[in-house]
């Protein structure tokens, strides 16, 4: 047998509740209403809940620290799945308007239909071939759709103009449409935010990550990023760390265009972190200072 073939795992069983209780236990965990933790177990799946948001409280693969009950697990599960709640409408906004931006421009300068020519973009024949492919795929997956069957059959080619196709591609295909454009429509589109473009894709690649995460479930407290946004010196001088989630906030900071809508979200925000004290702000990336820091204006284009 090779060397990786021992160094493999081999699956566990299963565990019935009152076993997973019981191995929560062993580990220092403590369990005060066995009925509640009982019926928590039963709706939320032991991978999910204690996997997840055990981070943080335990040493890795071993025992609780002292104080930690099974109760502080629920309520950081909760609060997770609270944030999120508040923040996609956030992300929506700003989705919905650069579908709006980016085919507005690209339209008026390429034509409705200029998302066809390899020469409007910024990439190679092979990778044009992948990515045109990836749009017919996203038009395949919406072919139902009354506006996507009218352009289908009734219009010369069935081909969808770019102001249509938008409304149906993925916010993660829409970021590689930006990436994929001429650094000099990157500019054009991003001038519009006063952002740098640099900045700026790599801001939509978070997003579209942090929304990928809010639309299956997934975890934003205590979650290092894969998808980092890059940041201004001003916040890297002032401790901010790209992979945590508050990083994201700043990126929505400076993308949303609806003023009220942001500063009401941040009022909302502080309400939840109140309800939940048992969030430690700094696993998120937050700094002591984070309501202001959201709340001040930021000059455009900071390096």
């Amino acid at each position: 047998m090779s060397t990786e073939s021992n160094s493999l795992k081999e699956h566990q069983p299963s565990m019935n509740v009152d076993e997973q209780i019981e191995n929560l236990r062993s580990k220092g965990l403590i369990i005060n209403d066995m009925e509640y933790a009982r019926s928590i177990l039963r709706d939320f799946s032991y991978f999910r809940l204690i996997k997840g948001y055990s981070l943080g409280l335990k040493v890795k693969n071993g025992n609780y620290y002292d104080n930690i009950s099974f109760e502080d697990i629920v309520q950081l599960y909760y609060f997770n799945s609270e944030l999120r709640s508040i923040l996609y409408p956030q992300i929506e906004h700003i989705e919905i308007v650069l579908r709006s931006r980016i085919s507005t421009y690209f339209c008026e300068k390429y034509g409705v239909l200029g998302y066809t020519d390899k020469d409007n973009f910024s990439i190679s024949d092979n990778d044009f071939e992948i990515f045109s492919e990836e749009l017919q795929r996203e038009v395949a997956r919406n072919a139902r759709k009354p506006y996507i069957k009218n352009f289908q059959t009734g219009y010369i080619g069935g081909q969808i103009p770019l102001y249509a196709l938008v409304e149906v591609i993925s916010f993660g295909t829409l970021s590689k449409f930006y990436k994929n454009m001429k650094n000099e429509d990157k500019k054009a589109i991003s001038s519009q935010y006063g952002i740098n473009f640099i900045y700026f894709q790599s801001w939509l690649e978070n997003l579209s990550y942090i929304r990928n995460i809010c639309a299956h479930y997934g975890r934003l407290y205590y979650v290092k990023m894969t998808k980092i946004p890059r940041l201004y010196k001003p916040y890297i001088k002032e401790g901010i760390s790209n992979v945590r989630f508050f990083a994201t906030l700043l990126v929505i900071k400076h993308l949303m265009q609806n003023q009220k809508q942001w500063h009401n979200f941040i009022q909302t925000l502080e309400l939840l972190i109140r309800e939940y004290p048992c969030v430690r702000l700094n696993y998120i990336g937050f700094p002591k200072n984070w309501t202001d820091m959201l709340k001040r204006e930021e000059t455009a284009n900071k390096k």
